[in-house]
């Protein structure tokens, strides 16, 4: 009986240790928490891709944008397809997480994908009611890169077909005598 109740003692442990706790933050993809913003409260997961800029501000934080939409993960100019908008909220990052990330984002550039953890910040009062993600944990998931856009070879040969063309028309050109 005594094995039995340590057998049980030592399982609840396990459990109780695996499981997520609040502390921990409830992992949500964006567009769920876009849904119903107003639902979240407290500790929160994003992860997702860091695009646009980012605003180092005089008090301590960074500020900028994380998407986890298709295009974090499957950017157009590496064979993606188009699926709708990009879906993204605000995150303000305390500047000593924020060092010595890559570029954020953008059109030839894929921003590091991270997972955040912070206090969702809905309607703010202190900012104005502007609503974002106040980051206390930030992990790279994978560095941001270059995207390269590659040779469109169609668009060289028809650009190679009119300059032999003009020269043609130039050469062939009537004189004045």
């Amino acid at each position: 009986m005594r094995r039995m109740l340590v057998l049980v003692l030592v399982v609840a442990a396990g459990l109780w240790f695996a499981c997520p706790t609040p502390a921990q933050g409830l992992e949500v993809p964006v567009r769920v928490l876009l849904q119903d913003p107003a639902a979240f409260e407290g500790e929160i997961t994003l992860e997702g891709e860091l695009v646009g800029d980012y605003g180092f501000r005089s008090d301590g934080w960074v500020w900028t944008q994380l998407n986890d939409d298709s295009y974090a993960t499957e950017p157009l100019l590496e064979g993606g397809s188009l699926t709708g908008s990009n879906i993204g909220v605000g995150v303000r990052i305390p500047e000593e997480l924020a060092e010595g990330l890559d570029p954020p984002g953008g059109y030839r550039t894929r921003g590091p994908l991270v997972r955040v953890t912070g206090l969702w910040r809905y309607h703010d009062p202190d900012r104005s009611g502007e609503s974002y993600l106040e980051v206390q944990q930030l992990v790279v998931v994978e560095p941001g890169r270059e995207i390269g856009e590659g040779m469109i070879v169609p668009a060289l040969l028809a650009g190679m077909a009119l300059i032999f063309a003009a020269a043609v028309m130039w050469w062939r050109r009537p004189r004045p005598e």
